[in-house]
C-alpha cells in the first residue's frame, strides 16, 4: 500500500501536530488529528493571559507561514500565538482533519506476535509501520462526553 493511501492518526493539534497534518495532506494521506482540548494550538489557547513567547517571534514560526504584519512585538502574547496557530491550520485546511474534544486514552500495536515485535530494532523508515508492516495501531479515543471509540 502506498503512502498516499494511508490513514494517519496524529495525537494533539499543537505546533507539531498541525505541521505534521499539513505535510501529510500535501502527500495525499488522510490524517486525523485527535485533540483533547476545544481549540487547535496546543497549550496556547488556554495559557494564562500574560503569557508570552520565550523566543523572539522570528524564531517561533512556520517557514511557510509568516507572522501577520499586525504582530510587531518581539515576544507575541498568548492570544497572538493562539491566533497565529489557528490561522495556519485554517490556511492549510488542517481544521477539517481535527477532532476537537477527543482524547487518546490508549494505544496498542496489534496483529503481530509479541516475539516478532520484540525482535524489531527500529522503524523501517521506508513507509512500513514496523518490521513487515503486517500489524496496525489500535487507538482508544474518548470524546468530551466520555464515549469511547476504538479506531484502527
Amino acid at each position: 500500500m502506498g503512502l498516499e493511501k494511508r490513514s494517519v492518526a496524529i495525537i494533539g493539534a499543537g505546533v507539531s501536530g498541525l505541521a505534521a497534518c499539513k505535510h501529510l495532506l500535501e502527500r495525499g494521506c488522510r490524517p486525523v488529528v485527535f485533540e483533547a482540548g476545544d481549540a487547535v494550538g496546543g497549550v496556547w489557547p488556554s495559557a494564562m493571559e500574560g503569557t508570552r513567547l520565550q523566543a523572539p517571534r522570528h524564531m517561533y514560526r512556520y517557514s511557510d507561514f509568516p507572522w501577520p504584519d499586525s504582530v510587531t512585538e518581539m515576544f507575541p502574547n498568548q492570544r497572538q500565538v493562539a491566533d497565529y496557530l489557528h490561522a495556519y491550520a485554517r490556511r492549510f485546511d488542517v481544521l477539517d482533519c481535527v477532532r476537537l474534544g477527543h482524547r487518546v486514552t490508549g494505544m496498542e500495536y496489534v496483529g503481530v506476535a509479541e516475539e516478532e515485535v520484540a525482535a524489531w530494532d527500529e522503524w523501517a523508515g521506508c513507509g512500513e509501520a514496523f518490521g513487515s508492516g503486517d500489524g496496525e495501531w489500535r487507538l482508544t479515543v474518548a470524546d468530551a462526553e466520555g464515549h469511547i471509540e476504538v479506531t484502527t
